[in-house]
């Protein structure tokens, strides 16, 4: 019988969860932080994340905990992987479903052959504007906040590099998508983007990160099964 294995989370652990839908990456940080900080009986206790995950997405957070924190700025250069779908024939202000549908547009057009050509135009390096609904620094506000006070914002263009891009054009009006993608990349403007190119609108209405760097969702645990495993390590050191 093989042993569970031993954390030492002050010496410092890597934590692959799975974020589930609706949580922000700091609400998982923080339930984590918690039975950390009871665990080592430490007011504070370093707790990290290496790669925000927007609310509506789901999947792959890597967390880091004690002296692995200073791991994080690596982690966070590390290429993505990405699977989900885009909605098209509609745009919505957030290019996602934060925000509700703004614009409609035809989708009758947009046949798979013509999803191959576009596909091809988003393989490499290129120039991305990501969403004004976005936690950019813009003059020391965030830009989701400026978007919420009906204030137009002007967004700095990013360098970003699509190294794999799958598209499957399914029931008329919906691409299911996998893309392997550089750290900076907005998924959200990558479906905005691609509606465009159709001629048409798109916006995300599923994300799930499988893949940061080396680390796999399938090597992930639930924010719940972290925190038991935390409790659990708590009970052998008393």
């Amino acid at each position: 019988m093989i042993s569970p294995k031993k954390y030492d989370f002050a010496a410092g652990e890597v934590l692959l969860v799975d974020k589930p839908l609706n949580w922000t990456s700091f609400q998982v940080v923080n339930k984590l932080r918690y039975p950390l900080k009871k665990l080592y009986k430490k007011k504070r206790f370093k707790v990290g994340h290496a790669g925000t995950l927007d609310p509506l997405a789901t999947g792959l957070l890597v967390i880091c905990t004690g002296k692995m924190t200073k791991s994080i700025n690596g982690f966070v250069q590390d290429a993505k992987v990405y699977t989900g779908i885009i909605k098209l024939g509609a745009t919505t202000p957030s290019f996602d479903l934060e925000t509700e549908i703004d614009k409609t547009y035809p989708v009758d057009h947009i046949t798979p052959g013509r999803v191959e050509e576009v596909r091809k135009q988003f393989l490499g390096e290129q120039e991305q504007v990501p969403p004004v609904f976005s936690a950019k620094q813009i003059d020391g506000k965030r830009a989701y906040e400026y978007a919420r006070e009906g204030k137009e914002v002007k967004m700095r263009v990013a360098q970003i590099c699509i190294h794999e891009l799958e598209l499957d054009f399914k029931n008329g009006d919906e691409l299911h998508f996998e893309v392997n993608c550089s750290k900076g990349t907005y998924i959200r403007s990558l479906a905005n983007d691609i509606g465009k190119a159709l001629n048409s609108g798109g916006h995300l209405i599923e994300l799930r990160r499988t893949q940061s760097g080396d680390f796999n969702i399938k090597d992930a645990k639930s924010v719940e099964e972290w925190v038991k495993i935390i409790k659990s390590t708590q009970l052998e050191n008393l």
